[in-house]
């Protein structure tokens, strides 16, 4: 033990990961004012960061079951003090995988855990701020009360994941937390902030605090869980959808999970696209893959014909093959989402997820 804890002393510089030695944290802000600033958007490095994040995530998911069980990085060190072994980075996952070692399970439990945890927490906010009566069937303005807790708890949530050799991320990474849960003035929830989730999970790869091999429980247990916290906030407060297309829209609050669903469902013997609209296999199969759950949750919120609340849907399950539907998915995601100004106006740039041009 004495051996361990020897290693795990140091200077600061060695702890940090090399991309970000003498690195600046900003706090991340709107860039996307005006319709002709999109293209700052799609020709910077935050956008190829962030859609090489979830790209990586689909084929990382791809054949995998959500109980299925999975490899998560094995990293030696102490809670609050950060990993010692963070290494030259593969892609955006900073450290790439690390090397097996004795007691390295401590790793999972300070990363994934505390992720698990803050979610938790926000979870458990929900059932201590019930809805309050109001005239209004949707917008519970009890919605604002727990975001106000939010607002004010981000920072410190963030600060338990973060270790404290990073500690000055926390106000950068935190933001995306804030932007990830809804708007607390209209009291919706979109694709928008889902991406701001998405981005803070970037963030932390970026930071070298998650990586290359946490793929599987990034997916599976965080944003699952994610998922799931969102939407209780989305029944409990009747939340209106965000930006939504109505029946020509995919789906009224989220698009990811269906990407990265559809891609667990690639070559899998049985289940084709067309049986996503069958009840029986839903019912079945939810608890495996993600895009069935999203299906479920849409039968339980929804009434009437499938065909007629979710067209969109109804036409995906006319197509031949998983992977048809993946890519498919991929490109309406970045046409529908990433590529429109009522959505990428809200988002925010920093110094791990900058609006400058990519480097050529």
């Amino acid at each position: 033990m004495a051996e361990k804890q020897q290693q795990q002393t140091g200077h600061v510089e060695d702890e940090i990961p090399p991309s970000l030695v003498g690195h600046t944290f900003i706090v991340p802000k709107k860039e996307i004012n005006m319709v002709p600033d999109m293209m700052k958007w799609k020709r910077s490095q935050a956008y190829t960061d962030y859609m090489g994040f979830v790209l990586a995530l689909n084929e990382g998911v791809k054949g995998k079951k959500l109980t299925d069980d999975y490899k998560v990085s094995e990293r030696l060190f102490q809670e609050g003090t950060g990993d010692r072994r963070a290494g030259a980075g593969n892609g955006f996952f900073c450290g790439g995988s690390a090397s097996s070692g004795e007691g390295q399970q401590i790793g999972w439990r300070v990363v994934i855990h505390k992720l698990m945890s803050l979610l938790d927490t926000l979870n458990r906010w929900i059932d201590e701020m019930p809805p309050v009566d109001q005239p209004s069937r949707f917008g519970n303005k009890a919605f604002r009360t727990w975001y106000a807790k939010l607002d004010k708890e981000a920072e410190n949530l963030v600060s338990t994941v973060i270790p404290v050799h990073l500690s000055a991320a926390v106000p950068e990474v935190a933001v995306y937390l804030k932007e990830s849960v809804g708007n607390s003035t209209r009291i919706d929830y979109g694709t928008g902030h889902e991406a701001a989730f998405a981005a803070f999970l970037c963030c932390l790869c970026k930071i070298g605090i998650l990586k290359v091999d946490d793929q599987l429980a990034i997916v599976f247990r965080v944003f699952n869980r994610y998922l799931e916290v969102m939407r209780k906030l989305q029944k409990t407060y009747r939340m209106e959808p965000a930006g939504s297309q109505g029946v020509w829209g995919l789906d009224d609050f989220q698009f990811l999970p269906f990407i990265w669903g559809s891609a667990q469902l690639i070559d899998h013997s049985i289940l084709e696209p067309r049986h996503f609209v069958d009840e029986k296999v839903v019912n079945e199969h939810h608890k495996d893959y993600m895009f069935l759950e999203c299906i479920l949750f849409i039968t339980e919120m929804k009434t009437g014909p499938f065909a007629e609340h979710s067209n969109q849907l109804w036409n995906i399950s006319a197509v031949p093959a998983w992977s048809k539907v993946n890519q498919g998915l991929i490109r309406m995601y970045k046409a529908e989402c990433l590529e429109k100004f009522p959505v990428i106006q809200h988002f925010k740039f920093g110094s791990l997820l900058p609006i400058q041009p990519v480097k050529s």
